[in-house]
């Protein structure tokens, strides 16, 4: 039964990975019909990248996007997550936790028209009211959307680090005469600080590789990575897309294995303090 499991294990991980990892050699064949085995190895597509320019802004602006709304999710989705579980009763909370949870599980494509239709209805408004017709579509109505989105992916992970924290690490400060605010920063911010990471990292991928939200919100002129990719492969596979992908796999791949590095070094890092607090107690 073991052996079993492991094997199923092995086959769904292959299934999953398989597909990516065919990208890599395929990125580095010099062959104009991109098949496997490749007919040769070559750079050639990787400069062709690096030539690309609507590839090259489409990345840039996602990236700026992207660090936008990991950042602005986290803020406001460790607020939504505090005032859920450290305030279980006020008028209004059932409400307020199906707006946060509501995006979810409704689908993208009416979060982004839902999206376009208030936006073009805010700037009509205020280019008959003040003369200027804001805000434009681009990168400010795309980190928009993204953050409605974003915050409640982060809220989820910020809460449930939340509910099993050790409510008497705070009450302890709060006796040793810190302020709630102090409690606050100096303690409770602290101790979900990995989770803040987690969700950073969750709300930043969704940001960078969204396209229905973005296409939705975009004006002209104004591409994501994700959206160019995605009209390349409505023409036919560029194979400049397959450079692409293997540098963001290799990204995203280095920044995995140093997030997991850190979390590993930091909770030995906790484990010892706590050994050696326990040790300084009981002398």
């Amino acid at each position: 039964m073991r052996l079993a499991i492991r094997l199923f294990a092995i086959l769904v991980l292959a299934f999953l990975v398989s597909p990516i990892l065919v990208i890599i050699p395929l990125s580095f064949s010099s062959g104009e019909v991109l098949t496997l085995p490749t007919p040769g190895w070559s750079l050639r597509w990787y400069e062709a990248l690096m030539n690309d320019g609507r590839l090259i802004d489409g990345f840039w602006l996602s990236l700026k996007v992207a660090i936008t709304t990991g950042t602005l999710s986290v803020v406001f989705g460790t607020f939504a997550a505090f005032v859920l579980v450290r305030f279980t009763r006020f008028k209004g909370r059932a409400l307020f936790s199906g707006m946060i949870n509501a995006p979810l599980v409704m689908p993208e494509v009416i979060i982004g028209l839902s999206l376009l239709l208030m936006m073009v209805a805010v700037q009509r408004t205020t280019e008959s009211w003040f003369g200027i017709g804001w805000p434009d579509r681009g990168f400010i109505t795309i980190v928009f959307g993204h953050t409605l989105m974003g915050m409640a992916y982060a809220m989820v992970v910020i809460q449930s680090r939340l509910r099993d924290m050790d409510r008497s690490i705070e009450e302890a400060a709060m006796d040793l005469g810190c302020r709630p605010a102090q409690v606050f920063f100096l303690v409770t911010l602290p101790n979900i600080a990995p989770a803040m990471v987690s969700a950073w990292l969750l709300t930043f991928t969704l940001s960078f590789d969204d396209v229905v939200i973005s296409e939705f919100l975009s004006g002209p002129g104004v591409t994501t990575l994700p959206q160019a990719i995605f009209t390349y492969a409505r023409r036919g596979i560029n194979p400049t897309v397959y450079a692409a992908a293997t540098l963001l796999i290799a990204t995203v791949t280095i920044v995995i294995v140093s997030y997991s590095i850190w979390m590993v070094r930091a909770q030995r890092q906790r484990a010892r303090e706590m050994q050696a607090a326990i040790r300084q107690a009981h002398q």
